[in-house]
């Protein structure tokens, strides 16, 4: 199973290529469509601004790749930015996004006493259900740093959630799509088990 880690110059790569590797993942990193098309697996990571971003993946054709990857029943996980832009839009900006799931990346509204963005460790909640966190105890923290969040259109692609300042959708899945708002690969053991739950999953359709 060979796993593509796209590279769209929207950083955070170093930190994913160091958990991949002690999890003894056969990964790649790529900026070439037609690279991701040969792929078994795919990792979307990124920081940054959605705007920007989605420039890159426009210009690159990276962006219809992704798009072909997922429509293709593979597996696909979307971290921290990646788990914004699969949605149809965002406020940042008013970016359209690639629109693999119906919803928005919302800013979080200002509240005393909280501070955006939204940076540590806090609590992901989830059902037990879902084999990416097989393991993994609901309300484990995770470690988080973003200014806006994923809002689905609908409950249904939400399987975890976490609360700051609002409770938000901090997991979505749609079919062969996971992508969390998270950093797993900055979250210690829970982190790791959550990649190498989806590193080592037969199936990965929700």
């Amino acid at each position: 199973m060979r796993i593509a880690v796209v590279d769209y110059n929207a950083g955070n790569l170093r930190s994913v290529e160091t958990a991949l590797k002690y999890l003894k993942a056969d990964f790649f990193i790529t900026g070439r469509p037609e690279e991701l098309r040969g792929a078994d697996k795919l990792i979307f990571p990124g920081v940054g601004e959605a705007k920007a971003a989605m420039q890159v993946l426009e210009e690159t054709g990276l962006g219809g790749a992704i798009t072909e990857f997922y429509k293709s029943g593979r597996p696909l996980l979307g971290i921290c930015l990646g788990s914004q832009i699969v949605l149809a839009d965002s406020e940042e900006s008013n970016t359209r996004c690639l629109g693999l799931v119906p919803g928005t990346a919302r800013l979080f509204p200002a509240k005393a006493g909280f501070k955006v963005p939204h940076m540590g460790w806090n609590q992901v909640v989830h059902d037990g259900k879902h084999f990416l966190f097989k393991g993994i105890p609901s309300g484990s923290s995770f470690y988080f740093v973003h200014s806006y969040y994923p809002d689905p259109e609908s409950k249904e692609y939400c399987m975890a959630g976490t609360d700051y300042i609002i409770e938000f959708c901090s997991g979505l899945c749609a079919e062969n799509l996971n992508a969390f708002q998270f950093h797993p690969e900055k979250s210690g053991k829970y982190g790791l088990k959550l990649l190498d739950n989806f590193i080592n999953a037969g199936t990965t359709v929700c």
